[in-house]
């Protein structure tokens, strides 16, 4: 099963024109999915084998039908259509599968993690709100330590996630089909410079989103 998505992206997806938002949604639920295999699993060898499961399904979608798992059947039918390949999908499995690594992770790890998870979702995401910017991958980064440190139960390993995120700020002013991505990165931002995490879904959030998606910075 896998979890809703957090407010703040079901915010953000809000503001996506409705002919892109199915692609965009079954892109996070993708990433989704791909968090709630470590979420839910006690063992890390359980969870690199499912992860690389997901990597391997993403990838045979290029040439074969989807199983019956709603999430890659979303994928099939919202994404690939769009121009995105399964193979680049699977791409962000990487950055997932390091954080089954025993011991803490290194800056190394946490870097691999942010290109793997954070600057691959926010450059297809890009893609496919057809704006491909490479000055996106920042944002993402930061977006996804952010994350990170928010779903860690280890102090030090949150802390290390936010010093991480910070300075990753990518755009200066995001254009408008971007700026629903731009939402999440600017909260995600705001985190890092302020070196704790602040509530999700509080009415200052809100009205920071709010003013990003105006202005753009």
């Amino acid at each position: 099963m896998i979890p809703d998505l957090d407010p703040e992206v079901q915010l953000s997806l809000a503001y996506i024109p409705a002919p892109r938002r199915p692609a965009l949604g079954a892109l996070w639920r993708l990433d989704a999915a791909l968090a709630a295999v470590l979420a839910t699993g006690r063992e890390p060898m359980i969870s690199r084998i499912r992860l690389a499961w997901w990597r391997e399904s993403l990838e045979k979608l290029d040439h074969e039908r989807p199983p019956g798992e709603p999430v890659l059947e979303a994928v099939a039918r919202d994404i690939l259509p769009a121009g995105v390949r399964g193979a680049e999908l699977a791409g962000m499995e990487a950055g997932w599968a390091v954080l089954t690594e025993p011991g803490a992770l290194s800056a190394q790890d946490l870097d691999t993690y942010a290109r793997g998870r954070g600057a691959q979702l926010f450059a297809l995401a890009a893609r496919l709100l057809g704006l491909a910017d490479p000055a996106v991958v920042e944002g993402g980064e930061a977006w996804a330590l952010v994350d990170l440190a928010r779903r860690s139960s280890n102090p030090e390993e949150a802390a290390a996630a936010l010093a991480a995120a910070r300075g990753r700020s990518g755009l200066d002013r995001w254009p408008v089909p971007l700026r629903p991505l731009g939402m999440l990165a600017r909260l995600a931002l705001d985190d890092a410079e302020r070196g704790a995490l602040e509530a999700q879904g509080s009415p200052r959030r809100v009205i920071r989103m709010l003013r990003h998606r105006l202005t753009g910075r």
